[in-house]
């Protein structure tokens, strides 16, 4: 039979970091591999749950919306090259997703939630 070792809560909250920060090197990393966002948003959705009530749930809300709200911004930009105005809304959607990603890591760094 399997036995499960349980964490201790500093053990999990460790891990839960390690986690928060990887998340943020695969948005980052996905200016060179785009896989490595769905990676990330999948991670927060299945991790959600277990850093609900901590100060890392604020880190993962903002990257969650980093990835949807990119992620619309890059379909308009998509949509709208054909009228050239889609240039300037990648251009904007890539500058703003890198300073979330920067933004987003400062705070972690600092361990300080997210002001959401």
């Amino acid at each position: 039979m399997i036995e499960e070792i349980e964490m201790s809560s500093e053990e999990k909250m460790e891990s839960l970091k390690k986690l928060t920060m990887v998340v943020y090197a695969l948005y980052a990393f996905s200016y060179f591999a785009g896989i490595t966002a769905i990676i990330g948003i999948v991670i927060n959705y299945i991790k959600l749950e277990e850093v609900t009530g901590t100060w890392l749930e604020s880190h993962f809300r903002w990257q969650m919306r980093t990835f949807w709200y990119g992620l619309l911004w890059a379909v308009v930009g998509i949509a709208t090259l054909f009228i050239l105005i889609g240039f300037v809304i990648l251009f904007a959607n890539c500058i703003w997703i890198i300073y979330r990603v920067i933004k987003g890591w400062l705070y972690f760094n600092d361990n300080k939630p997210m002001p959401v």
